[in-house]
């Protein structure tokens, strides 16, 4: 069992919270005496299990698995689950990731012409802000008169301290994620009032130096890098948020921090994380032990039996399978969704003809009997028609199956749940982003990237061909599907605008120009109307 099971035995077992999203970030709770202050905490358990909702928040969608008791209200539940409303924000708008699905609005995400009304959005903002409130109300409830009054001891009090310290960097997670994507959101901390409060907006700035001097404040306060509990975050964490907001600072703040980023990313690399000898490993259903263990920062831990959700991984598999697939040979029982795959855009990173069977980089291979990436049998390299999943290669990048072949566990009644963790920091992003720092300050490097691309059988590199293109292109081939692609075109100025198309980019079946003010999200539209301190961001 994986060992992230007992503090999600506990979520399910102990203390449970009903939360219901409203627009004001405030958080409407049913029956607020029976979940917070004194009748929340009388224990020590207790605490493990408000840090486990407060973990469970990036995983799980609700209370009852895969439907029921959400978290949020005014979408479907798997909708709105953390990580699928975050992967769907930062792929569906690129090169990367096309859907076939036509719900609500959720085709604006291809096309880059989303609204403020948009469902989807209020999914993401929504979710996002929901978890900083989970995280503020854990420290809430745990401040020094508190526990001496429910009497912990000094080794147990420790404990707790841990636990806020990690309840303030899965906030600062919350926070960095809405700062990305919004920009400019309302804020709060566990010294505000709960009910009826408008919460001030924070500009991008305010909120980037909010992050970083929590970030900052808390390094010292966390256990050891790679010495947590499997699904819980360590200094490794804190220092893998530090390099990826300080590597997009200029966007961000308008100041460069690429020093800083190899600083922090340096911090990493001397911890003694090690690649995964096998790429496609990092990606199966035991990434949790082993070779991919050692390269995994954070992952947010998935297991068929006790994190129950139609988001996460189990959508990424399942909307990948389609058109012809097998769906057992990627470990899923069953047919199927038929959504996402990619643009050709992605597939000429490895092949600039399209022929994928001609590729030696592992990480670009064609799919062939439970090995490589691409599956093209019956799929076409256009997509003339957004619609139709056979149009565009599928990417069965993430598979529930184990490193040897095994299926991992997958559920019960042939309903498909997903036992792979998603790694949400790992040691092949901290090279690339360290190699892209060492270029923007004059110190062009090879040495990591050709770590990578041995690993992947792809021709090393020399110095004099690191520049930024490359390493654009370098991170889609190592990073994609793998949420990062919105954040890497914004920096280096292709994601809206003409300079680079892709299909489907601004609604036209061969790309066009779109809009600069998409590089932002808007704030949702009911939350204008709900919190008069709010300014809608602009072009929107």
């Amino acid at each position: 069992m994986k060992n992230i099971k007992p503090i999600l035995f506990l979520l399910l077992s102990g203390l449970i919270f009903t939360y219901s999203c409203i627009d004001d970030l405030d958080v409407a709770v049913e029956d607020p005496d029976e979940i917070i202050g004194e009748n929340a905490y009388q224990s020590f358990d207790d605490y493990t299990s408000g840090i486990a909702k407060v973990y469970a928040g990036l995983a799980l969608s609700g209370q009852q698995g895969g439907t029921g008791q959400g978290d949020l209200g005014g979408i479907n539940e798997g909708f709105g689950q953390y990580l699928r409303a975050y992967w769907q924000m930062q792929q569906l708008p690129t090169d990367e990731t096309k859907i076939a699905w036509n719900d609500g609005t959720l085709q604006t995400f291809n096309f880059q012409t989303w609204s403020s009304s948009s469902e989807f959005v209020n999914a993401g903002y929504s979710r996002f802000l929901y978890e900083v409130e989970l995280a503020n109300q854990f420290l809430r409830d745990s401040h020094d008169g508190r526990l001496d009054a429910i009497g912990l001891t000094p080794e147990q009090r420790a404990v707790v301290y841990q636990y806020r310290a990690e309840a303030r960097w899965l906030r600062a997670l919350g926070y960095y994620h809405a700062l990305d994507l919004f920009g400019n959101v309302p804020f709060k901390t566990e010294n505000d009032p709960v009910g009826s409060f408008y919460p001030p907006q924070y500009t991008r700035t305010q909120l980037f130096e909010f992050v970083e001097s929590e970030l900052l404040a808390i390094e010292s306060e966390m256990l050891d890098a790679r010495s947590a509990p499997y699904g819980r975050v360590d200094k490794g964490g804190v220092w893998a948020l530090l390099a990826k907001m300080y590597l997009n600072a200029e966007v961000y703040i308008g100041q460069p921090k690429y020093a800083e980023t190899v600083v922090y990313c340096e911090k990493i690399m001397n911890a003694g994380y090690s690649l995964a000898n096998n790429y496609e490993n990092l990606f199966r259903s035991d990434n949790h032990v082993g070779e991919a263990k050692n390269e995994i920062i954070f992952a947010i831990p998935y297991d068929a039996n006790y994190t129950q959700t139609d988001g996460g991984t189990t959508f990424i598999i399942n909307a990948s399978i389609g058109g012809d697939a097998s769906p057992a040979e990627l470990g899923v029982p069953g047919g199927g969704w038929g959504g996402i795959r990619t643009t050709k855009n992605l597939v000429y990173l490895f092949a600039p003809d399209g022929n994928v069977n001609n590729v030696n980089d592992t990480r670009g291979k064609a799919y062939s009997a439970g090995n490589g990436i691409f599956f093209t049998d019956g799929q076409t390299l256009e997509i003339n028609e957004i619609g139709q999943y056979k149009q565009g290669y599928g990417v069965f990048k993430f598979k529930n199956i184990d490193s040897d072949g095994t299926p991992g566990a997958n559920g019960e009644n042939n309903t498909f749940q997903s036992s792979v963790d998603y790694p949400l920091f790992r040691l092949g992003d901290v090279y690339l982003m360290w190699t892209e720092a060492k270029l923007k300050t004059g110190g062009a490097d090879a040495t990591y990237v050709n770590m990578l691309r041995t690993r992947a059988n792809a021709a090393t590199v020399s110095a004099g061909q690191i520049n930024d293109q490359f390493i654009l292109d370098e991170r889609g081939r190592e990073l994609y599907w793998e949420a990062t692609r919105r954040t890497d075109l914004i920096r280096f100025g292709q994601f809206t605008g003409g300079s680079y198309l892709w299909p489907w980019k601004g609604q036209n079946p061969q790309g066009t120009s779109t809009d600069a003010r998409y590089n932002l999200f808007p704030i949702p539209v009911s939350d204008l109307a709900a919190n008069p301190n709010l300014t809608q961001n602009p072009g929107y």
